[in-house]
């Protein structure tokens, strides 16, 4: 019966307006029990803060008293300490019952009669204290043996209880008041509870279809993106198979490059510079002109030599197999500091690499300087190599105009492809770079025994 109520009121147009009309309902008993509940707390409050204070002014008037017969029966002034003390206190309560505001009329007709009762108290006792310093003592003995004290302090006792009884029977009845407002406010949360529940068996409800809806698509989702996740793998494997197959067929093509360069454009040149040597062997003296471009053609072949040399150079670095990383590189800086004028700061300790290894980090080199002659605008370049354990690190960095690394480039080709190459060789490359702060360049590569590195160059 409860479940066909409850499809009914889902499926109602009113079910809505229903349940917007019991929570504002709820919130009003809610809030009406609150604020009741609070003023009945601040007028309980009050009442504790007047019975407090007319409690102390009794017991100062008692203590004000004590103290002025102490002083009265043996004339020592240490008595006088406990009185005036009385006297601060009395004072302070009467401000406060004055400054309390009254409930009725009656408090404040109790309040001023309380006040004057209690000054009349007090210059009672003061009189007897100053007819005792006048050394008037049949006087203040006759005017202590009279019934005045005693029926200020009667009536001063008297208003008092009078008073708290009053302020106790207001007490009660404002206790009895926030334990009904406890008791109303109790009911609308057994109400809200209630309510609730109805609404969280609906949201269960709901939710259950739900779930099973979104597992079974989170299901196929999930079977999809593991398909598409061996997809990339595999195409990214691909990938990584071709850059490397690219930059070892790209390696190859250079040695074969150079290795024609040096074979048949050297042998030509050779050729041709000894050519003009016999002819100018044969020609014995010469014209200056013939001279002139003699020695022009000859200039020519040697700088057609040399060139020939660079390119062999930049192609197949010998001085890479032949002297070792560290040395290469300290020709590959010393020649760009010198083509570009930066001032150069070079570190290189010796490090264990295979010959692939020491390949990747020469070419590294090679295209961080040749990135910082184009876009860096840099005055000074640091290029430090050391080795770490098993692990060989190479750097580069310049302080120059540097770069967003967020920003997509599309001339950052080189950096992709040397970031290829250290991850074939099983290692990493880190670039950090900001506006204005130069770039930064590490290559971290796993190095090798000095066996097998030895064993790799041979």
């Amino acid at each position: 019966m409860w479940m066909k109520m409850f499809e009914r009121l889902r499926n109602s147009g009113y079910a809505f307006v229903l349940v917007c009309v019991g929570a504002l309902g709820l919130l009003v008993i809610s809030e009406t029990s609150y604020r009741r509940s609070v003023d009945s707390m601040d007028r309980l409050t009050q009442m504790a803060m007047v019975r407090g204070e007319i409690q102390s002014t009794w017991r100062s008037t008692l203590d004000a008293e004590s103290g002025q017969r102490g002083y009265l029966l043996t004339g020592r002034s240490e008595y006088l300490k406990p009185y005036r003390e009385a006297l601060l206190s009395i004072d302070a309560s009467m401000r406060v019952l004055n400054a309390a505001e009254p409930n009725d009329d009656a408090d404040q007709r109790l309040a001023a009669e309380l006040a004057v009762l209690v000054e009349e108290k007090l210059s009672e006792l003061a009189t007897t204290m100053q007819l005792h310093d006048e050394a008037k003592e049949s006087a203040w003995r006759e005017l202590m043996l009279t019934n005045i004290g005693k029926e200020k302090m009667d009536g001063i006792r008297n208003l008092s209880s009078t008073w708290l009884e009053r302020e106790l029977s207001r007490a009660r009845i404002e206790r009895t008041d926030v334990r009904r407002t406890l008791l109303l406010n109790r009911i609308g949360v057994g109400l809200m509870t209630l309510f609730a529940l109805l609404l969280v068996s609906l949201y269960f409800r709901q939710s259950m279809v739900l779930l099973r809806v979104q597992q079974e698509q989170k299901l196929a989702v999930q079977v999809e993106r593991d398909r598409l996740e061996a997809e990339v793998k595999n195409r990214t494997a691909q990938l990584i198979e071709l850059a490397q197959h690219l930059q070892t067929a790209r390696e190859d093509e250079r040695n074969h490059l150079a290795r024609e360069l040096h074979d048949e454009l050297g042998a030509l040149l050779t050729a041709a510079k000894l050519d003009a040597a016999r002819l100018k062997a044969r020609l014995g003296t010469m014209s200056p002109e013939v001279a002139e471009r003699l020695l022009h053609l000859n200039k020519l072949l040697n700088d057609g030599i040399a060139l020939k040399r660079q390119i062999i150079e930049n192609l197949r670095p010998s001085s890479l197999s032949n002297l070792g990383l560290v040395a290469a590189l300290e020709i590959v800086t010393s020649e760009f500091s010198t083509a570009s004028g930066l001032h150069m700061h070079v570190q290189l300790a010796p490090a264990d690499l295979s010959a692939s290894g020491e390949l990747t980090g020469y070419r590294l080199v090679q295209e961080a300087l040749t990135n910082i002659a184009k876009y860096a605008k840099a005055s000074e370049v640091w290029v430090t190599l050391s080795e770490q354990g098993d692990t060989v690190s190479l750097s580069v960095r310049d302080n120059g105009c540097g770069f967003d690394t967020s920003v997509p480039r599309h001339a950052a080709h080189g950096l992709l492809g040397m970031r290829y190459r250290v991850e074939a060789e099983g290692g990493q490359m880190m670039l950090s770079s900001s506006p204005g702060h130069g770039t930064f360049i590490e290559a971290r590569l796993p190095s090798v025994a000095p066996e097998a590195s030895s064993a790799a160059l041979g």
